[in-house]
């Protein structure tokens, strides 16, 4: 492949999957998931062959995109997966780090895909060969056409795809790096779903995460129009605190640290605000913060799901109008509109 110029993509080639084209993404993967699922790519209007281009490219990701979050209920029809081999009976091998296995599954457990959604695959002819099936397990994606330079090939694979996540399979390492891995397995243990990890010692299947110290609490009043700020930071700088807002009125702050606690994202302290329904979340860095905002994503206390937002955002929402219990704009909303 390097010899004939094939991949799409500085040599070398090795531990890649070739990257041809389709120009016809609508969502893609967040890169190894660290924050978040999906981003639609959506090109500014009258956008050039040049800008298009760029929009399939990380760069164009961050600048031409928009999270799609868990509660989106958005519907996939086509499912493109990149293979690094893949036979005529729909079989696939990936890189081996089981992400395209694990973003279907994802997909699955917030019913944007069903098994009848096809799944394609775009490889060069020479990645088309006989894959044994001892190679495959219950989590591994299988594919229902590929796509090379000269062939369609239909492969009427009869193999089930993954219904969901295998908890089982999932390291308390891998937990630890994808935060919306964590929100999916809250939900589905608050569903009453057996999600014990692979590797997580007997004594914490209950509880399903190491339990972290305390939090601390600080309880004042505030004005509503006036939400803390990080710690040293100006306005317009990196905040390392999270706004908790639509706070059920009964809400108790037990209930709000223990969702923490099982979501992995236990701040250094937290203040809470009941009377308001709102609470702030207070990290030890920036990036800490934004992991909770994407971690948190669709997180519910009862019947109501909160909205999640850095601080300095929540704050130039109020300043443009809008009210602790009113939802973000687009551009800083809510997690259930991500």
């Amino acid at each position: 492949m390097e010899s004939q110029n094939l991949a799409d993509f500085p040599r070398p080639v090795h531990h890649r999957i070739p990257n041809f084209k389709s120009k016809k993404t609508l969502l893609v993967p967040t890169p190894r998931l660290r924050t978040g699922l999906f981003n639609k790519i959506t090109p500014p209007p009258g956008a050039t062959k040049d800008i298009l281009r760029k929009c399939a490219t990380s760069q164009g990701v961050r600048n031409y995109s928009t999270p799609v979050g868990l509660d989106s209920r958005v519907l996939v029809d086509l499912v493109v997966v990149g293979s690094v081999a893949v036979s005529e009976k729909g079989w696939r091998i990936g890189k081996g780090e089981g992400y395209a296995d694990l973003e279907y599954a994802m997909m699955v457990s917030m019913g944007a895909v069903s098994q009848g959604t096809p799944v394609v695959t775009i490889v060069h002819d020479c990645q088309v060969i006989d894959i044994p099936e001892a190679l495959l397990e219950d989590h591994d994606l299988t594919v229902d056409y590929i796509l090379t330079p000269t062939r369609v090939i239909a492969t009427g694979c009869e193999r089930p795809k993954p219904t969901g996540i295998l908890w089982c399979k999932i390291s308390c390492e891998v937990m630890g790096k994808i935060p919306i891995l964590r929100s999916l397995r809250y939900r589905e243990r608050q569903a009453g779903k057996d999600v014990s990890l692979q590797d997580e010692p007997r004594h914490l299947l209950g509880t399903g995460s190491q339990q972290p110290p305390p939090l601390s609490t600080v309880r004042r009043p505030q004005d509503p129009h006036q939400p803390e700020s990080c710690s040293g930071q100006g306005e317009d700088g990196p905040s390392n605190t999270v706004y908790i807002g639509n706070l059920p009125r009964d809400a108790r702050v037990s209930e709000l640290k223990k969702a923490l606690r099982e979501l992995g994202a236990v701040p250094q302290r937290l203040t809470w605000q009941g009377p308001k329904r709102r609470a702030f979340l207070h990290y030890k860095a920036p990036t800490s913060a934004q992991q909770a905002v994407s971690c948190l994503q669709g997180l519910r206390l009862g019947a109501a799901t909160l909205k999640v937002a850095l601080a300095r955002q929540q704050k130039a929402g109020d300043e443009t109008g809008s009210r602790a219990d009113e939802p973000y704009p687009d551009c800083h909303s809510a997690v259930s509109d991500l």
